[in-house]
């Protein structure tokens, strides 16, 4: 263990000096607040986002507050006016952007104002704007409702009723400050970057410019359900959020010691009953727990695994997301049902992709090679972390 102690002091003291080197660039984006091993998956959870919806063939995506324009590969903002319908100056303007630039395949313009809206004929699914599921189910209840009234009058026979609209929900629509990141900005909005990237057709170093409208991408409903209730909406008078990274001090080394130092927890492998067998959640390693789980220190639980041994899924899943941490080693979501997400992280060979479905007990990955080896795992209830333990034992 004597190696895992040096370990963090070295690692801080190297990534100070990178910092330096870098001129503290944003893109490192580094997080040291784990005062042990472990990766930061809070990331990886906050990309749990919905896909963006698919534009109509003018590149439309129309909401019930606001319109935007996705661009095709060397498109300029002349390009997109033309196929809107829109004088190319009053797009340039409202952007932020020359009316020449060439712009990125997939990067989102936001409309002045509203043009003629999606329908079958522009190749949308559905007539008007996305809406929530819930809000088409009351208008279709209510049309029933109507056509009951007047069953004794029957339309013409030329007359048809219209495909049913598209469902969604809108998402935040961002106008970038001087001085906002990509990083700023997905942090404030608790998603994250690589989502932010997606979702506007950002390029690869992530550049934003001031002006510039950003679609915020919008969490699944099972993130959703647990974040709206404790997360005031952004622009409605909250205090802009503390970047992560900064939101505690370094730990003093005296604290990594004792760390270190504390007494080994049980081996769960060896203390499973047959009981357990029919816990909610399967162990997905078998092995002694070397870091317990502490709320906001350790949001999950590190188990001693030899390197290749593989990586059970805890339950039935869907794989939500696949990332990385800031050492490029992969971190595994899954969603299962009842609000529920599992997070494995130190890991490598991940054998499944995003959106896969998983069945409990298969193996989704191996422990990643490591002086100790060992699997960080956590369980999620929406997006808050609870401790594994109370799931599997």
């Amino acid at each position: 263990m004597a190696d895992f102690r040096r370990r963090k002091p070295r690692a801080v003291l190297l990534c100070a000096s990178l910092l330096i080197l870098a001129g503290c660039t944003e893109p490192l984006d580094l997080d040291f607040r784990r005062p042990t091993f472990g990766a930061d998956t809070s990331g990886a959870v906050r990309g749990v986002v919905e896909d963006r919806p698919d534009p109509d063939n003018r590149g439309v995506i129309s909401y019930p507050n606001f319109q935007v324009a996705v661009a095709r590969r060397g498109d300029t903002i002349a390009d997109v006016a033309v196929r809107v319908g829109m004088d190319a100056d009053e797009l340039a303007r409202y952007n932020g952007i020359g009316r020449d630039a060439v712009l990125r395949r997939g990067e989102v313009i936001a409309l002045p104002r509203r043009v003629a809206e999606p329908s079958p004929a522009t190749g949308a699914d559905g007539f008007g704007p996305i809406r929530p599921a819930e809000t088409i189910e009351i208008t279709s209840l209510a049309g029933a409702a109507i056509d009951r009234a007047d069953a004794a009058n029957p339309p013409a026979p030329f007359e048809s009723k219209p495909a049913p609209s598209q469902t969604g929900t809108e998402p935040i629509r961002h106008k970038v400050e001087r001085g906002e990141t990509a990083y700023s900005i997905s942090r404030l909005y608790g998603v994250s970057v690589r989502a932010l990237a997606d979702w506007n057709g950002l390029g690869p170093d992530l550049t934003v410019r001031e002006g510039q409208f950003l679609l915020v991408p919008v969490a699944t409903p099972v993130a959703r359900a647990s974040a709206e209730a404790d997360t005031p909406a952004p622009g409605a008078g909250s205090p802009t959020p503390t970047p992560p990274s900064a939101s505690r001090p370094l730990p003093e080394e005296t604290e990594i010691a004792a760390a270190a130092a504390a007494p080994p927890s049980p081996d769960m492998s060896a203390e499973r009953t047959e009981a357990s067998g029919s816990a909610r959640l399967l162990l997905p390693v078998s092995g002694k727990i070397i870091r317990p789980y502490e709320k906001r220190k350790n949001d999950g639980i590190d188990i001693a695994a030899s390197a290749g041994t593989p990586v059970k899924a805890a339950g039935d899943g869907t794989v939500a997301a696949i990332t990385r941490d800031t050492d490029q080693v992969p971190i595994l979501v899954l969603r299962h049902p009842g609000n529920l997400l599992t997070v494995y992280a130190n890991i490598d060979d991940v054998a499944f992709e995003k959106g896969a479905k998983v069945k409990r007990g298969q193996t989704i990955a191996k422990v990643r090679e490591g002086n100790p080896s060992f699997l960080h795992f956590e369980v999620r209830e929406g997006l808050e972390s609870v401790d594994p333990v109370i799931y599997v034992n």
